[in-house]
């Protein structure tokens, strides 16, 4: 089978990897790609028309969606319109993370467990709501952005600066013409993956994500500067508790609904003392969450994921290794702000010697060279038969990798670690 992946960063990547290693993978491509992907294609991902030409002329058999951006535009509908199989979901389903209030509203309605919540259309409202309830409190921009339109206010004046630059100064562009404001959830965050075919569950295995720019969580949100999985919050129970309180009954509610969800699911989590609470869903694999997930997937993905996009999703066993897998992203300086690109990368080669996994996420290639190409540059991937032998793999693969003002995070796992 011909396999195209959507996308261009180290999610899109890992997917790659991960679909290159099934026995029914002849060619794989991907648009628009990257320097880590043999095969790739230059169509912009909002050029579906180009895109499905490009499907029928490969006679591709299977498309896997990485993004959340061309979910919303419809890319899964019109290939399914055009008889193609692709993995992850319709427009109207993919609106569980393109609105977050279309979300918090659908919690609210199925009983599915978060945190309170009122939405704004206008700026003076929601400061008059933060005023009302103190801080610390939640902002976000009801749309998409990047991962990076939540504020976590620890005082109410960081919450209300928040509300001005989302609403005001339309920092998130149009993701912020409404804004979620929701109360503060004491406990540790954590991200459950689930493949779905609608009817079907399968959580995959745990992980937890790194989301502020500088060492010991602090600084600006981020996409995520690193992962590992396990997440030793998730425990067995919780993550029962998580299948059992809110995947079964949120897939249960988009088929209600009428938007029935087949895919990936993501679930990022609150682990609270009353239990797993929702932060927020998003309807793709996390980045860089899926890094460090698929390497530890014992079976074929191209195998699972037909299945999600067909309906037999219970028909076909589902295997994790045991052990543990640990990203660290290597950023550009300067992000999550403004940062430079075109610089020469080494030593990637002698990363992958040590034994570890390097995924591109901001890289481009020039006159034979590979450059860096946006904030998130590289995924290092380190396994090891527990967290601290990942955490060294991973790092020591790191130290072989240079570029000009090369900036990563050396506590990642941290929390896995103080809690052995």
């Amino acid at each position: 089978m011909n396999i195209l992946v959507i996308g261009s960063g180290g999610r899109e990547h890992a997917l790659y990897w991960k679909l290159s290693e099934s026995p029914q993978t002849e060619q794989i491509y991907a648009i628009p790609g990257n320097p880590g992907m043999d095969a790739s294609a230059a169509i912009a991902l909002d050029d579906h028309a180009k895109i499905l030409r490009f499907v029928k002329e490969k006679d591709i058999g299977l498309v896997v969606v990485g993004p959340e951006v061309p979910l919303m535009n419809g890319l899964v509908d019109e290939l399914e319109a055009a008889g193609i199989r692709a993995f992850g979901p319709r427009a109207n389903a993919a609106e569980i993370e393109g609105s977050k209030s279309f979300a918090k509203d659908l919690m609210k309605k199925y009983g599915i467990p978060t945190a309170r919540y009122e939405v704004f259309t206008a700026a003076e409202p929601a400061r008059a709501y933060i005023r009302q309830e103190g801080a610390p409190i939640v902002v976000k921009a009801d749309g998409l952005a990047a991962g990076k339109g939540v504020i976590v206010a620890m005082t109410e004046q960081e919450a209300l600066d928040a509300v001005d630059a989302i609403m005001e100064d339309h920092s998130f562009g149009d993701a912020g013409a409404r804004v979620v404001i929701e109360e503060f959830m004491e406990g540790e965050e954590a991200s459950l993956l689930a493949f779905t075919d609608g009817t079907t569950i399968r959580p995959m295995i745990s992980a937890q994500d790194h989301k502020r720019a500088y060492d010991g969580d602090r600084g600006p949100n981020t996409g995520g500067m690193g992962t590992y999985a396990p997440a030793p919050v998730m425990t067995p129970e919780m993550t029962e508790r998580a299948v059992e309180e809110i995947l079964k009954p949120t897939i249960a509610a988009m088929e209600k609904e009428g938007c029935p969800y087949r895919g990936c699911l993501y679930l990022g989590l609150m682990v609270t003392h009353e239990g797993p609470k929702v932060v927020e869903f998003n309807a793709r694999f996390g980045d860089p969450e899926t890094q460090v997930v698929l390497p530890l997937l014992d079976g074929d993905l191209v195998r699972i994921m037909c299945a999600c996009s067909d309906g037999t999703l219970a028909d076909v066993p589902i295997h994790w290794k045991s052990g543990a897998a640990v990203c660290v992203v290597l950023a550009a300086d300067g992000y999550p702000a403004s940062y430079e690109k075109g610089h020469e990368i080494r030593g990637i080669r002698a990363a992958e010697d040590t034994g570890a996994l390097v995924f591109h996420a901001g890289t481009a290639k020039q006159n034979g060279k590979i450059i860096t190409n946006g904030g998130r540059v590289l995924g290092v991937v380190g396994m090891g038969e527990d967290i601290t032998s990942a955490v060294k793999k991973s790092y020591a693969a790191v130290e072989k990798i240079s570029f000009k003002d090369a900036y990563y995070r050396n506590d990642i796992a941290h929390r896995a670690l103080r809690n052995r």
